[in-house]
């Protein structure tokens, strides 16, 4: 890439192609920002000769920069789902074990999520904390509905079981301490 306007053709020629590559990863409504984005990052780069190939450089730049988008939305969705975990602590003032026990469920649950495979992740939290219909994961994803609910029920099963390998180590902790008090005394 030699000047700006060569990199301006070349990124309307390739315009439809940055918003098919971006719309497998974010949701529909951020496509064109992130689309755009690309743009202003490929002229900002300091030195425009060195890039070989200008068409994979900014699929590549679109891709990350979606890649970026959905893990500042993960954590935006971890915070915002903490501050509402507090909000509905807080009527139990009173009860330390309580809360104590409800923000280790939430932190638990958020864990279990992350730990899902890329893809199944995607769709679990466009489901189930977006909202999105399995027709709307469909098509934002490029994928078919099957694949959909397929991954939801992976997420779920596989979330269900973090949370139960979870729970029996912490009750065999307890029944271990409990039994080596017992012993003590």
């Amino acid at each position: 890439m030699t000047d700006e306007s060569n990199v301006q053709s070349i990124y309307l020629s390739i315009q439809k192609a940055l918003s098919r590559a971006v719309s497998r990863i974010v949701p529909p409504h951020d496509v064109e920002d992130i689309v755009q984005e690309t743009y202003v990052r490929v002229c900002q780069v300091k030195q425009p000769s060195t890039i070989t190939h200008p068409r994979s450089f900014m699929l590549k730049t679109a891709r990350n920069l979606a890649l970026d988008y959905i893990k500042r939305a993960d954590n935006k969705l971890t915070d915002s789902l903490d501050e509402d975990t507090q909000d509905n602590l807080a009527s139990y003032k009173d009860d330390p074990y309580r809360r104590a026990a409800g923000e280790q469920d939430f932190a638990l649950f958020c864990e279990a999520v992350r730990q899902l495979p890329v893809q199944c992740r995607k769709v679990f939290v466009l489901k189930k904390v977006y909202g999105y219909s399995q027709q709307e994961i469909a098509k934002e994803l490029g994928i078919s509905q099957s694949t959909v609910e397929k991954h939801i029920a992976q997420g779920l099963k596989r979330c269900a079981n973090f949370l139960d390998n979870k729970q029996d180590k912490s009750t065999m902790q307890v029944v271990r301490s409990s039994h080596s008090k017992g012993a003590s005394l």
